[in-house]
């Protein structure tokens, strides 16, 4: 496997929880000019914090569709925590045992807090609270015999108290909308992200920059050929951020330049209001996906006789074919352009090493465009 794809079907398995090493060197990227934020401390005690997460004031922000109600940075990822997991944290609560604190992001617009980190944990107590898990009766099953299938209406008393005024200190972080501070609220979370099923960039990226333009990307990640030229959903949303490389390259290549994490948060940035509907690249997307679906299938996207997407290919390969469909040409011969393309030893390289770096980048765009396009 190369550094450099990102990974369905199987492969998308094994990383679930765990990042590949293109992520991980994305992650470890520096910073340029990191700012300082201001923030301020305070405990809330437990049924204090399941009552606003019930009423809305405190928000988990979602990454399919839009919630009007988040209008600053927020950061999510589904909800991954196992039934043991879950269990244990109540127990811990239960005991009187020390947990963690979780960190939460003010909107300036209407005083709403949105979750930046402690998701498992505050879902996992609106859970137990509601009585409810995956459909089914939430009662305690991996914990001390004291606790053995109670409920949270099953409690005793006295612990029912207990667990309602246990408290939870939170560090809140003041946003004002600024990109500044955002960018800001992103390397926080970098920061925080350690340890578990760590998030990779856009993960918290499609969060940052929950608007219309994830939407839209979630929507043409939906289309059919796109499906069936990359594979199955990734569940860590590979695909999705795969969607967002093709867009931004098309529209913004000349503009890119390392580390890869800066330049799509710009993209995300600035396109951020746009729907699919006003996506001009979009449409692009969409033709393209059809022609390469039906002339080639999904080997454009794999090297030859791999089972694995890779990135750097599928992105390069679909930014020429739109760069096509923008002068309302049809290449010709797929099929045969494309088995030629991935023979190109100067393809090949910009798409096996190091291909985040500027110089891979615009060679494997120009060897696409030179073999789709310009070979007629």
């Amino acid at each position: 496997m190369t550094t450099e794809q990102i990974e369905s079907s199987d492969e998308d398995e094994l990383l679930t929880r765990s990042l590949s090493r293109e992520e991980r060197e994305d992650l470890e990227q520096k910073n340029e000019s990191p700012i300082s934020v201001t923030f301020a401390t305070q405990d809330y005690p437990i049924d204090g914090l399941v009552k606003r997460l019930e009423k809305g004031s405190m928000l988990i922000p979602q990454f399919r569709g839009n919630d009007d109600r988040v209008k600053t940075a927020g950061f999510q990822r589904g909800f991954v925590w196992s039934k043991g997991q879950m269990d244990k944290f109540i127990e811990s609560l239960l005991l009187g045992y020390p947990i963690p604190g979780i960190f939460l992001i003010k909107q300036h617009e209407d005083n709403r807090l949105l979750i930046l980190d402690g998701q498992q944990r505050l879902e996992t107590l609106r859970r137990f609270y509601a009585g409810v898990h995956e459909g089914r009766v939430f009662s305690l099953s991996n914990v001390g015999e004291q606790f053995e299938g109670l409920t949270y209406n099953s409690l005793d008393e006295s612990f029912k108290i207990k667990l309602d005024d246990s408290y939870m200190q939170a560090t809140i972080v003041s946003a004002d909308g600024s990109d500044e501070v955002d960018d800001a609220i992103y390397q926080i979370f970098e920061r925080l992200n350690s340890g578990g099923t760590q998030l990779t960039p856009h993960e918290i990226r499609v969060a940052l920059y929950a608007g219309n333009l994830m939407s839209a990307i979630e929507r043409l990640n939906e289309d059919d050929n796109w499906r069936s030229l990359y594979g199955r959903k990734s569940k860590r949303i590979r695909d999705h951020e795969l969607v967002m490389r093709i867009l931004a390259l098309y529209e913004e290549s000349a503009k890119y330049k390392r580390p890869l994490k800066q330049f799509l948060n710009g993209y995300a940035k600035s396109h951020r209001k746009q729907n699919v509907d006003t996506l001009r690249a979009g449409h692009y997307f969409i033709d393209a996906a059809l022609q390469i679906e039906t002339q080639v299938g999904s080997g454009a996207f794999r090297r030859k006789g791999g089972a694995q997407v890779n990135a750097a290919q599928a992105e390069a390969v679909m930014v020429a074919v739109m760069e096509a469909a923008s002068k309302g040409l049809v290449p010709s011969d797929l099929l045969g352009k494309i088995t030629a393309l991935q023979s190109d030893q100067e393809f090949i390289a910009s798409t096996t090493k190091s291909t985040a770096d500027n110089d891979a980048v615009q060679q494997r765009l120009a060897k696409a465009k030179e073999y789709l396009i310009d070979h007629g």
